[in-house]
């Protein structure tokens, strides 16, 4: 009997998603309960799980997309399969690759020989029974694309003599030269892409800067690290102080913690804080819920799940849905100075950046500091210059001040 594999259901609005990764390779033997491929929606990766022990035949490759419902693959639990593990790789269900490092010299189409056009364009002027040498051609040394065929046909492009020169930056190459891929966006960078072009259509962003002496943070913390990590595992980092700042100042500050909806203000009197992760698949913001009721402690353990979730693949929708604030930490990365985008529906985002040292003046003496550039992007419409100010100046004392956080690993 074939037990058909479908495109799972991943969450609600989503219509479409992406083969990532089959695990095992066509004619493979899979276990029920075995993970047997990964698909990528807009939002997360999600894991297929085998409902039937048997040979595995693989009816879409890698990089497709696939409608919600749609049968990928079967197992046939009349059919042992092959002895082999696993495939790092099976992206497609023919086994054998075709190679795509020469282009083919010579294209027939319909009883037409052209070797010097691609095979799109063989095909094309074939089907059309154009003469090619009567086609003014715009690609590379001359050559006949298929948009020239194509504004031939329309009436345009008559002239074989005359080559129009391109607008200046306009890009007229249709095929891949060699030295280029040509790689498909995946599921997650294309919903990054939407989302970001989407906020700066929408929302009124200004950013605006402070900078934060971070000596009594890192003086407090170098205290205190070894023992915290040594009694709960996890490691102190900066984070939980930024978010714990944060909450504070949001807590004064109600209008960065909401967002506009229509003509109303939505507000929240609770703080679900996102914490922006780069992955090898892109940017994603899983989101600390309820973080206005947490610990240091409780803010360091979820953020390393949180993060490690990201690395592996294994965020879930929930894990990235909601938030109403969110903070991203390009300082990782040596970043000094950014205006960071905002995580619509949100309405602000605050910009951590790299410590460094340098001279500033410390009742009236120059002193070297640790120092740290703080950038709040925010949407304009609901939030007023002197509240973003007042936000980042709440946030800088907090940091300078890291006492007034209370953290518990103090006393504990």
């Amino acid at each position: 009997m074939k037990h058909s594999i479908k495109a799972p259901s991943v969450g609600e609005s989503i219509t479409e998603v992406s083969i990532l990764k089959w695990n095992k390779a066509n004619g493979d033997a899979v276990k029920n309960g075995e993970v047997i491929l990964e698909i990528e929606s807009d939002k997360a990766t999600v894991e297929v799980i085998a409902e039937a022990t048997g040979a595995l035949k693989i009816l879409k490759p890698e990089g497709e997309r696939i409608p919600i419902g749609e049968v990928i693959g079967e197992i046939d639990d009349s059919v042992s399969g092959n002895a082999s593990a696993s495939a790092t790789s099976a992206t497609s269900p023919s086994p054998t690759p075709t190679p795509a490092a020469t282009p083919s010299p010579t294209v027939q189409s319909s009883g037409s020989n052209h070797p010097h056009l691609s095979p799109a364009v063989a095909k094309l002027v074939s089907e059309t029974g154009i003469n090619p040498s009567q086609v003014a051609g715009t690609g590379k040394d001359g050559r006949v694309t298929k948009g020239d065929v194509l504004e031939h046909l329309a009436g345009g492009n008559a002239a074989p003599q005359t080559k129009p020169t391109p607008a200046p930056f306009q890009n007229t190459q249709t095929e891949t030269r060699p030295g280029e891929r040509r790689v498909k966006l995946s599921r997650l960078r294309l919903k990054i892409a939407e989302r970001l072009v989407h906020a700066q259509h929408t929302a009124a962003i200004l950013t605006t800067f402070n900078e934060v002496d971070m000596l009594p943070v890192m003086t407090l913390r170098n205290q205190h690290k070894d023992s915290f990590k040594a009694k709960n595992g996890v490691p102190l980092s900066f984070m939980s102080f930024f978010t714990k700042a944060c909450i504070s100042a949001l807590k004064e500050l109600p209008a960065v913690n909401a967002y506009i909806e229509g003509e109303e203000v939505v507000y929240h009197d609770f703080c679900d804080v996102g914490i922006a992760v780069g992955t090898d698949r892109g940017l994603v913001v899983p989101v600390i819920r309820n973080a206005e009721q947490m610990s240091f402690l409780d803010i360091e353990k979820k953020m390393a799940e949180l993060a490690e979730k990201a690395r592996s693949g294994k965020l879930s929708i929930q894990d990235m849905s909601g938030g109403t604030f969110t903070i991203s930490n390009g300082g990782v990365y040596g970043s000094l100075f950014s205006t960071p985008i905002l995580n619509p529906p949100q309405s602000a985002i605050l910009g951590m950046h790299k410590i460094m040292e340098r001279p500033i003046v410390v009742n009236g003496k120059i002193e070297v500091r640790p120092l740290m550039y703080l950038a709040l992007s925010y949407d304009h419409r609901i939030i007023d210059g002197k509240e973003a100010v007042t936000f980042l100046v709440h946030v800088k004392n907090k940091l300078e001040n890291p006492l007034e956080l209370k953290p518990e690993f103090i006393n504990g």
